[in-house]
């Protein structure tokens, strides 16, 4: 089945597939199925959020993040820009790739280059999200490629505005976008709203679920 993608606010998301449960940056979530595997991009309090990792984990749970976020936890795996891990579910079909890429502001203190935070190429059995993590616009997009759905941020401040946003799409050329860090800290519906005016390929806003 094509995975399901569920946008739990922020720049957190469910992904539900035949390959697996995905949690990406979950924060503040109340309540859903354990994960397979939890994919944390940085170490700021609103992408990594231990209680929610503790929420969402089973004994059978893979953790992935980069080094500042690895180091946390005794069972989390590092990943590193321009590498890729798989993970076999059991019982399920196939493994789960993940691609690391690089993710930072070129111009602004937040998310420096050197910290090595990411964002996530997950492949599931052909099927390929972009989890931009949060970046602006960098050079490194231009070697992103055959994504399906690109989850990118527009909330400004500390990530690409909607504007912004819309150059990423035309350097990785996803088939389908979905606005992401909105709704909470930075950025509203508005938007989400222009950047889906702007975009030149399909955009679905998801409504929040929690």
């Amino acid at each position: 089945m094509v995975p399901k993608i569920e946008w739990l606010g922020h720049a957190s998301f469910r992904i539900i597939s035949d390959q697996g449960i995905i949690y990406i940056d979950p924060w503040k979530v109340s309540s859903g199925p354990k994960a397979d595997l939890i994919l944390v991009t940085h170490s700021h309090h609103d992408h990594l959020s231990m209680d929610d990792i503790r929420r969402f984990s089973g004994p059978d749970t893979w953790v992935v993040g980069p080094a500042d976020v690895a180091s946390k936890m005794k069972k989390a795996h590092e990943l590193r820009p321009r590498s890729y891990l798989e993970f076999p579910v059991k019982g399920k079909m196939g493994p789960i790739r993940v691609e690391g890429y690089n993710a930072y502001n070129p111009k602004k203190q937040f998310h420096p280059l050197a910290n090595g935070w990411l964002g996530f190429v997950v492949d599931l059995g052909g099927f390929r999200i972009y989890h931009s993590g949060d970046t602006d616009v960098i050079p490194e997009m231009a070697g992103i490629r055959n994504i399906d759905v690109a989850l990118l941020p527009v909330g400004g401040t500390y990530t690409m505005g909607p504007k912004e946003a819309v150059e990423a799409v035309k350097v990785i050329k996803p088939k389908k976008v979905i606005p992401m860090h909105w709704g909470d800290i930075v950025g509203g519906r508005a938007d989400a709203e222009l950047f889906k005016k702007l975009c030149p390929c399909e955009v679905e806003i998801l409504e929040q679920m929690r």
